[in-house]
């Protein structure tokens, strides 16, 4: 498959990096030649220097009717140009536009009939994530599968959780009617697959699935934790995250927003009902004590700018904040920020690379999740059709069913029911299956198994 990845950013660089792994036909268009350079030293790919949206760039790159292009530069014009032009001159397979301001998801008729295939849009899915992750006190990650009906959380074992120092088995008993079930445990960094007998550790970071209803009770297991959040602060309006965020959460919470700028105060004030909206900055020890940052249950950064995030979590937890979620666009600052000072580091690239890989992937694949993006831990939701990779499989116990190394299969779904341990389950067409992958692995022989014959 012909892949052209326009945008050597952080997101069209993660891309490469992924798809060149898994033989995909990659080339990248960007300005910058010696980014393309570093990228063409690690992987296996080709390299175009010229603008993105340039059709002399795009011939010159190979795009034509076999290709699929990822529009992800930082410009959403430039995307929206680019596949304007690949789609009508170029006649391109497929487009995947990356478009950061939401209000363009709206519009998507002006820009041409079927020029934009796949819209990408993070801004919503960060939102969404956010809105998750304040729900559910003491989860680190939450996606959702099987059309919301499943959830993939991972948390963080504490040594006041009542399963820690016990084997993972005993949390039926605690929790008998609680269906929930661990694909993967990550100790000291490094993955393994877990059985009943194994021993819960404080700081193991645990990934479970459960119904929305039941991510609480099994985040306690894990780790007693206050459930009482009522008030939030949210810094950043200059994004719509901070405003979308302030508007989904601000019946059930007490919630301000602050943000430099004061015509955009005077916009949020306008357009929220019941947030109090503040002018000033984030960083500013004065104005947060004077908010009593004390009493705030929940610090989100929010702003565009890394550093800004990462500072202003920081002082509030310095001031007495007791927990600080923020967003971080480069991904490599979140294996090293200190967990004392921010809880939850949310990487908008990690969502928009999941979001294209899913879009990308061979056969009926609903949903494709990446948890970590430098380790290749993800979780990928198929449905799986009789093939001639499948057909022996059927009317067969589930568990007899290859996997390839480092995946287990975590669930399958059913019409509208759900199995999560049913080793002996027989294997039916049509059977949406939900596989764990803990590192490297021949991801195509998983892919196969959701290939229509």
């Amino acid at each position: 498959m012909k892949i052209l990845i326009l945008g050597a950013g952080r997101v069209g660089s993660s891309l490469a990096s992924t798809l060149s792994r898994e033989e995909y036909e990659v080339s990248i268009v960007d300005l910058n030649k010696d980014k393309l350079l570093r990228l063409q030293e690690d992987c296996d790919l080709a390299i175009e220097i010229g603008h993105a949206s340039h059709p002399s760039t795009l011939k010159k790159a190979g795009a034509d009717s076999e290709t699929i292009v990822l529009a992800v530069t930082n410009s959403d014009e430039c995307n929206i140009t680019s596949c304007q032009i690949a789609k009508s001159k170029f006649n391109v397979k497929k487009t995947i536009c990356r478009l950061s301001d939401s209000s363009y998801l709206e519009s998507l008729e002006a820009f041409g009939e079927n020029n934009i295939d796949i819209p990408i849009g993070p801004e919503n899915e960060v939102t969404e994530h956010l809105v998750d992750l304040i729900k559910h006190p003491g989860a680190e990650q939450i996606e959702s599968f099987a059309n919301g009906a499943l959830k993939v959380v991972s948390v963080k074992a504490k040594k006041d959780g009542m399963l820690v120092n016990r084997e993972l088995k005993s949390i039926k008993s605690d929790m008998p009617e609680t269906e929930t079930f661990v694909p993967a445990i990550y100790r000291k960094g490094k993955p393994l697959i877990p059985d009943g007998k194994t021993i819960i550790k404080e700081n193991d970071e645990i990934y479970f699935l459960a119904a929305e209803g039941d991510i609480d009770g099994v985040v306690q297991e894990m780790r007693l934790q206050d459930t009482s959040s009522s008030r939030i602060m949210i810094i950043g309006g200059e994004k719509k995250i901070g405003y979308k965020l302030a508007k989904s959460l601000e019946e059930d919470y007490k919630i301000k927003i602050i943000d430099p700028n004061k015509d955009r105060c005077e916009d949020l004030s306008r357009r929220l009902n019941r947030t109090i909206v503040l002018n000033g900055s984030g960083s500013d020890e004065e104005l947060l004590k004077s908010e009593n940052i004390e009493n705030i249950d929940i610090f989100c950064a929010l702003t565009s700018d890394d550093e800004t995030n990462i500072m202003s979590a920081f002082l509030a937890k310095k001031l007495g904040a007791k927990k600080t979620i923020i967003i971080v666009n480069n991904y490599t600052y979140i294996n090293i920020l200190p967990k004392n000072f921010v809880d939850i580091a949310l990487s908008p690239q990690r969502l928009t690379v999941s979001m294209v890989l899913q879009h990308l992937a061979k056969g009926d694949v609903p949903q494709e999740v990446i948890f970590k993006m430098q380790s290749g831990a993800e979780a990928i939701e198929g449905i799986i059709h009789k093939n001639k990779f499948t057909e022996n499989f059927f009317n067969k116990p589930i568990s007899e069913m290859p996997l390839p190394e480092n995946c287990v299969l975590a669930a399958v779904i059913r019409e509208d029911k759900i199995f999560m341990h049913s080793k002996d389950l027989l294997l039916k067409p049509g059977d949406r299956i939900i596989v764990f992958i803990l590192g490297k692995t021949e991801k195509e022989k998983i892919q196969n198994l959701f290939l229509k014959d």
